[in-house]
């Protein structure tokens, strides 16, 4: 009889335990999405986890980030949030700041071991589609972040010249982003798939000023 008491009690003790791992689970996330530092730090204070993910596979770094609120951002990377750890959609806090051009997000993560070495959905780095959306600044201090693998070709066979040159419209923002990729030493030669070149795509586009960058 004692030890089926003692089996009983351990379940239940497990169970609570549980159920109080939940709930601190949706508090912090529901601090997170409030945007409520206060309530994000009580909870990280009573021991949730920093790294707590939702449904989508999301950590709290990358809800805050999904959300533009770089003060949350600061609490949990203080509180050892990891700014590698990927979604199901294999986004991470890093590389959805360099795609969105969160520059100060993208600063605070370099800061705090944001990794080279990981890749978005399309094998992609922070900083190809930084150049695709025109994120001038981002794509600065990417291309000139020491080891930045700045030539990466990603799963459609662009680097992130290539795509700069493909997705951009040639006015001045991306002739700027051509300019400083080129300035901090990308390959300008590299073909896509189809065996040709950002130049050659350049010109078929017609972007002159980029045409002249590239020759």
């Amino acid at each position: 009889m004692a030890t089926f008491t003692t089996a009983c009690q351990a379940e239940q003790h497990n169970e609570n335990t549980k159920n109080n791992d939940h709930m601190q689970q949706q508090d912090i996330q529901t601090a997170v999405l409030r945007g409520d530092s206060a309530a994000l730090k009580s909870a990280l204070s009573k021991g949730a986890d920093v790294n707590t993910r939702d449904e989508n596979g999301r950590t709290l770094l990358l809800i805050a980030t999904n959300n533009q609120q770089l003060e949350i951002a600061k609490i949990l990377v203080a509180h050892g949030a990891d700014v590698n750890l990927q979604s199901n959609n294999l986004d991470s806090p890093f590389l959805y700041a360099g795609a969105s051009g969160q520059l100060e997000l993208v600063k605070l993560y370099l800061e705090h071991g944001a990794r080279f070495d990981i890749f978005n959905r399309y094998n992609g780095t922070a900083l190809i589609p930084a150049c695709e959306r025109g994120h001038v600044e981002t794509v600065r201090l990417l291309a000139h972040t020491k080891d930045f693998p700045i030539d990466h070709v990603n799963r459609l066979g662009w680097t992130a010249l290539m795509e700069a040159v493909i997705l951009g419209d040639g006015t001045e923002k991306f002739q700027q982003i051509v300019q400083i990729l080129k300035d901090a030493g990308a390959k300008l030669d590299i073909p896509d798939h189809d065996n040709r070149t950002p130049l050659q795509h350049a010109e078929a586009k017609g972007y002159q000023k980029i045409v002249q960058l590239l020759k």
